[in-house]
């Protein structure tokens, strides 16, 4: 089996490393970081880079795709080297699935039209523009399709579908040893729990970076 998880200038870190490490626990799976080129590619901050091995030449027909998000996914969505390797590549994938915006991506790629699927909570509406129906739920299958909310989420769906490939047991196995129990200090992890105040300051953050 193997694992492409696709990297983009100006990504975010945990879109792609939370899916990696879960997925990378499945036995025998190849994990590859694929990208226009291959070399370093820069996190949405600058500060981190992760090193794509393959150019998407090089993976024609990986098993599972893994689409992170991040601001640079606004400049990615009219990128046909991008789009149109989604589409080859989703012809021949078991799954195909995404983090964050990298539904947006998938959704451009028309690869979403008619489904249900989930992205950030700030850009949800977006996936109505490209025929997807979107849902707030964190992590969405619809069939062999696997979106995940924002940012954190993807360490749940790569979970989850860690799950549904090699079964319960083994997943659980993995989410205790990388002792996976979230207990977070705040209640504030979605719009509907946040306090008011801080939900407007986040749409603010938006409106500022698509202005």
């Amino acid at each position: 089996m193997q694992i492409a998880i696709v990297l983009f200038d100006r990504f975010t870190s945990l879109d792609a490393v939370g899916p990696y490490e879960m997925l990378q626990h499945l036995p025998g799976a190849e994990t590859v970081f694929v990208a226009e080129r291959t070399g370093p590619v820069r996190n949405d901050s600058g500060s981190l880079a992760l090193v794509a091995d393959r150019t998407f030449a090089e993976v024609p027909s990986p098993d599972v795709v893994v689409v992170p998000g991040g601001p640079g996914q606004m400049d990615q969505m009219g990128n046909e080297a991008l789009l149109g390797w989604l589409r080859a590549a989703d012809a021949a994938s078991s799954w195909t699935t995404s983090v964050c915006t990298g539904s947006l991506l998938l959704a451009a790629a028309g690869l979403l039209n008619g489904r249900r699927a989930t992205s950030h909570w700030l850009t949800l509406d977006t996936l109505k523009e490209f025929g997807a129906e979107p849902t707030g739920e964190r992590v969405v299958f619809d069939g062999k399709y696997v979106t995940a909310a924002g940012v954190s989420s993807g360490i749940d769906m790569g979970l989850a579908l860690l799950g549904r490939i090699s079964g319960d047991e083994p997943a659980m196995s993995v989410q205790l040893l990388l002792e996976y129990d979230p207990q977070p200090p705040y209640d504030a992890g979605s719009p509907a729990k946040a306090p008011a105040a801080v939900v407007e300051w986040c749409r603010a953050q938006r409106d500022a970076v698509l202005r």
